[in-house]
């Protein structure tokens, strides 16, 4: 028997399929060790098959297999070979979605832990020692019949001596039991509620027909009940189970409410885990010890076998995008795993993004609607403060008066607040006033951000770290000046107003270390009144009884970004954001503080008008072709060499042009340049941009993978991107 292996090496020259002459036990899936140059190298076995067009005298034999077990299921080899194509990635790339690393790495083994039975008589036995031996009589005294005891904790008590002795004797047999590192959530009560008739309603859609749904419900509407009743009636009829977040913060709390209505039938999957606890949860899913995975986009490759539904909730997110190699969209692969589990996907948002709304606005998926909140409890109100009206009344501050009086009355009530500002740090930069300079990485063609509390300059894209300005390097003036406001200067306004009150910051600077997402929202939770301040992590999902109060500090940030898709972003967030408030009894209120108070998007967001704000955005883009109409696709290239890169942007731009005349009718836009960001991590950035019709999406775009392996070359990184989420 042969067997066709994929080793385990990242190299575009080795990333083929290698026959070796298979074991006798060799399984499809199997990880194995094999022969390959001078060296032994891991592998995974794909397939299994009767001859090799390779002679026998070059064939190698598989060495041994690395695991009794199968890593790899036949569903995630047909998901390979789609990826493959579909992005254009190497073999080993996704198959190192499907293992955890720690299992490639052997870093991390199955925690065992050595427990003893009393198998024999302890009170008889003693009777045959020697009155001296007084720690082996005292734990036969110690010890009762038929009880497990834990094989150290004995010996710290009684000796390892005498353990050992009573081990020797046959009255101790030594039991070694496997135990699952768990991750830890949060307490919660069992909180089953009685679907509302809209609830309902959309459950037994699902449940009914295998289908594409979006499930477009208002903050606060009770989706994730729906989620829970659709996997309840799954788990009940034996298949399984893939529940998806967007942010890893969210995690904690959605467990916690997994785990109260399905107890150990939880896998979490995310890589805010240590690596002892997602080898043992990874571990649970593949032996079919769990029927739910919950997690992030990685747990959208869990070895979970018969899924009988797949939901990716806050579905609008880009976080389900991977923008970093390898480069997939995690919608895709969802709709794969539905197709060959036969089973329904549900997309689920209160701002859907525009082009999944506008499928199922089409029919393309089923739309089923949630449009108020539980028990009719109103959104709480938006109002929007113009910032420079504010200014013209002699207020520079970052918060404006009414938001001060709001978190006052807020304070006084103790209720809790939460204060938006996506941006990190203290301030967005320094700056001379004497002579304007700004210092940048050395690295990154980017501005560095302020962080106070270390007195740094911080890139945020390579994570170097500077001095911060004192002196300006160019004109020795010593009068610098902060930028925008970033969460840091937030929280430290926030200390002087309020220094009794606790205050949280949430954001990349302050979630680094492990749990530190569980333990920042769980002081929350616990703390009245409080005000936690964050970025777009704090943004959505989060379900806060106590929250009265939003506070939106720069509204505007997103807004103005030179990417088609600003004003949706815009729109989704603060939507989202504003969603956080009056979800229980106390009714919420929402200040937006903003310098353009009269862009339409403030308008619909001010009145949760998500359908207004679909048609007007889908007209801009329908007008000037931008997707849904269009898809853009970019061929992104980085080197540390400027010439080398430059010219193969230019050889592959030369047989685009080609291709573009060959599909004359169906490119819109095609542009070669510099990136927005022209230089990360000390590597300089073309790209190539396009802009092409549905049509003949697929040739084109197969045609660009073909175009791209013909100027391959070992010191220029090549990506081709599908409606990349950032373009800078």
């Amino acid at each position: 028997m042969i067997a066709e292996v994929i080793v385990d090496i990242t190299n575009c020259t080795v990333d083929k399929v290698f026959d070796y002459i298979a074991l006798d036990t060799t399984k499809v899936g199997q990880r194995v060790m094999v022969p390959f140059g001078k060296r032994n190298i891991q592998g995974f076995v794909i397939a299994l098959k009767q001859y090799s067009d390779v002679s026998d005298d070059k064939l190698k034999k598989i060495l041994y297999a690395v695991d009794e077990y199968q890593v790899i299921l036949p569903e995630h080899i047909e998901l390979m070979h789609f990826m493959v194509k579909k992005y254009h990635l190497r073999f080993v790339d996704c198959l190192r979605l499907f293992v955890p690393s720690e299992l490639r790495s052997n870093d991390v083994k199955p925690l065992i832990k050595t427990y003893v039975n009393v198998s024999k008589n302890p009170e008889e036995y003693s009777k045959s020692v020697r009155k001296n031996a007084k720690n082996i009589i005292a734990l036969c005294d110690y010890l009762e019949v038929n009880k497990r005891y834990l094989k150290n904790a004995l010996t710290k008590e009684f000796s390892q001596s005498a353990v050992n002795k009573l081990i020797d004797d046959g009255v101790l047999e030594v039991v070694e039991i496997q135990q699952h590192r768990i991750p830890d959530s949060y307490k919660t009560d069992e909180n089953k509620h009685i679907l509302t008739p809209m609830q309902k309603r959309a459950t037994d859609a699902i449940l009914k027909k295998n289908d594409t749904y979006l499930l477009f419900g208002v903050t606060g509407s009770g989706k994730t009940e729906v989620y829970m009743s659709v996997i309840e009636k799954m788990v009940a009829t034996g298949r399984n189970a893939i529940m998806l977040v967007p942010e890893i913060s969210l995690t904690p709390q959605v467990l916690a409410h997994f785990r109260a209505r399905f107890g150990d039938n939880v896998a979490i999957l995310h890589s805010g885990l240590s690596a002892g606890e997602r080898f043992d949860e990874w571990r649970r899913v593949l032996f079919g010890e769990a029927k739910i995975v919950l997690g992030a986009r990685s747990a959208i490759f869990a070895p979970i076998q018969n899924v009988g539904i797949i939901i990716i909730d806050e579905e609008h997110e880009t976080s389900y995008i991977s923008e970093s190699n390898p480069r997939y969209n995690t919608f895709d692969i969802a709709k794969f795993r539905s197709v060959y589990n036969k089973c329904s996907l549900v997309l689920a948002s209160a701002t859907p993004d525009i082009d999944s709304y506008q499928k199922a606005i089409n029919g393309e998926y089923k739309l089923l609607n949630l449009p108020t909140r539980i028990n009719d409890k109103p959104m709480p109100k938006i109002q929007i403060v113009d910032m420079l009206s504010e200014i013209r009344n002699g207020n520079t501050g970052m918060f404006s008066n009414v938001l001060l009086f709001e978190l006052d009355k807020c304070i006084k009530e103790k209720h809790q607040a939460m204060f938006f500002i996506n941006r990190r740090g203290y301030s967005s930069f320094m700056r001379c006033t004497n002579c304007g300079y700004i210092p940048k990485c050395s690295d990154c063609d980017v501005t560095l951000v302020y962080h106070k509390k270390e007195n740094k300059l911080k890139c945020h894209y390579c994570g170097k770290r500077f001095k911060a300005l004192t002196i300006c390097p160019n004109c020795k003036s010593t009068t610098i000046r902060n930028g925008a406001i970033g969460t840091e200067q937030v929280v430290s306004k926030l200390h002087e107003l309020y220094p009794e009150v606790p205050i949280f910051q949430m954001d990349n600077d302050t979630t680094r270390t492990k749990n530190a997402y569980q333990k920042i929202l769980f002081q929350f939770r616990t703390s009245k009144p409080a005000i936690l301040v964050g970025t777009q992590m704090i943004a959505k999902g989060h379900d806060f009884s106590d929250v009265t109060l939003v506070g939106i500090i720069d509204a505007d940030q997103s807004l103005y970004h030179s990417d088609y898709k600003s004003t949706e972003k815009t729109f989704e967030l603060i939507t989202q954001m504003a969603g956080r408030a009056g979800r229980d009894k106390a009714e919420g209120k929402v200040i937006l503080q903003t310098y353009a108070p009269k862009h339409y998007a403030y308008r619909y967001i001010a009145n949760y008008d998500y359908k207004s704000f679909f048609d007007k955005e889908l007209s801009i883009r329908k007008n000037t072709m931008f997707p849904p109409f269009t898809t853009i696709l970019r061929l992104l290239f980085s080197s540390q060499s400027e010439e080398i890169v430059r010219e193969i942007t230019k050889l592959c731009y030369t047989d685009i042009k080609r291709l573009r005349d060959e599909y004359i009718d169906d490119f819109v836009y095609l542009d070669a340049m510099k990136s927005p960001i022209a230089k990360i991590k000390n590597k300089i950035r073309y790209q190539i941009l396009m802009r092409i019709k549905h049509k003949n999406e697929d040739e084109i775009i197969q045609k660009l993978y073909e175009i791209c392996d013909r100027h391959e070359n070992a010191k220029v990184s090549m990506f081709v991107e599908i409606n990349p989420q950032n373009l800078n």
